[in-house]
């Protein structure tokens, strides 16, 4: 029988008021990687429009885990913030987490930029390889930072394996060229993933729900495809931490709109940027911002052959913005989706849904909403004007 999408569901050990989740949407709302007070009123408007739980994007593990500025990084400064986030939520009778991750090769500041083999950035920067010893140190820094949300009255959390960041690229064919226990076949690939979830699972304990992100295509040429990724999800579902998977595909590094789709805002991106990145995405933004007509559920083909494949609950996003794509979604065995686009321009579009008022999102999928992340993560047609961040 088809789950209902407004019902009641349980995430882990979570009780959730129904199964439709705020999917992680960088905010570029944390000055000094603080809580600012526009980030709290993001997430607030976002429970208080009828969303399950919203998802702070992005939370570093550490300094150089940062990849734009702007971003949260796990240190002790951050804490009484994140605390003010998780209560403002849960006083809207929602669930709160937090998209934790290393973004390795991808950035757009200055920092060591890592990855799993020597390599360069598409802005021409060194990747430095990532020694056994830093591998360890990561590890527990996805741990300690599990353990600080936790404490910040956090309710879950969403380890970043996808979208080219510094996981991703071990998981990738394409940038993991190691001769060592972390590179070569699926499984020494797929070590860096098992390792962080082991960890994260024994500091932060049972009662935090741990989902993970996971490309299902790595949208370039030699990267990681959907039947070596089934191979990883069955990996990382064979260490019974994972409370759920959520499928995604793409990236940071190479072909952005491999995961967003729709009209590439190539001009609006490269004035967003300066110095050097302005320079260079002048130069290879065609090649990075391609064109993908847009489609609701675009992931789903793909996605099939995961929920075919797995037991553990899988979370579906990408192209869910109407009521028949949220149902869609349930009747083929999915058991959460998540909307990212289509709640930046109406919050309140899960409420309205569920009471009958709405049974499709405005968002126009232009994709202008992207380049915001350096002033405030909006729906420019409706707010034009940066988000003043105190």
């Amino acid at each position: 029988m088809p789950r209902d999408p407004f019902g009641p569901a349980r995430l882990g050990q979570l009780d959730l008021r129904n199964r439709i989740l705020k999917a992680a949407t960088f905010e570029g709302m944390s000055p000094a990687s603080l809580v600012s007070p526009e980030l709290i009123e993001f997430h607030r408007r976002m429970a208080g429009g009828g969303a399950a739980m919203t998802t702070v994007s992005y939370v570093a593990v550490s300094r150089d885990g940062r990849g734009a500025p702007a971003e949260i990084y796990i240190h002790d400064g951050a804490a009484e913030g994140l605390a003010a986030i998780a209560g403002a939520v849960h006083a809207e009778g929602a669930r709160i987490s937090a998209q934790l991750g290393h973004a390795g090769a991808v950035g757009t500041i200055r920092k060591r930029y890592l990855g799993p083999s020597p390599g360069r950035t598409i802005a021409g920067t060194r990747v430095q390889p990532v020694s056994v010893p830093e591998l360890d140190e990561i590890t527990g820094q996805f741990a300690r930072g599990a353990r600080m949300l936790a404490d910040a009255g956090f309710d879950a959390v969403e380890l970043h394996f996808g979208h080219h960041y510094l996981v991703s690229a071990f998981l990738s064919p394409r940038w993991n060229k190691r001769t060592d226990d972390y590179g070569g076949s699926v499984e020494n690939r797929a070590l860096l993933a098992r390792r962080i979830l082991r960890a994260v699972r024994a500091e932060a304990g049972p009662a935090l729900a741990v989902t993970a992100k996971l490309n299902m295509s790595d949208g370039v040429r030699g990267g990681l495809e959907p039947d070596e990724s089934v191979l990883v999800a069955k990996l990382l579902e064979g260490e019974h931490v994972l409370d759920a998977l959520q499928l995604s595909g793409g990236g940071s590094q190479l072909n952005q709109m491999f995961m967003f789709r729709g009209d590439p805002p190539r001009r609006e991106f490269a004035a967003a940027l300066h110095g050097v990145p302005r320079l260079g995405f002048r130069l290879a933004g065609r090649a990075l911002f391609r064109h993908y007509p847009y489609q609701e559920t675009y992931f789903l083909p793909m996605a099939r052959q995961f929920r075919a494949e797995l037991s553990l609950p899988l979370i579906l996003l990408g192209g869910i913005s109407t009521l028949d794509s949220v149902h869609r979604a349930m009747d083929e065995g999915f058991d959460f989706v998540a909307m990212g686009r289509a709640l930046l321009r109406e919050p309140d579009l899960v409420a309205r849904m569920q009471a009958g008022a709405a049974t499709a999102g405005t968002c126009t999928h232009c994709n202008k909403c992207v380049p915001s992340i350096y002033t405030g993560t909006r729906c420019v047609l409706d707010f034009p004007d940066p988000i003043r961040m105190t």
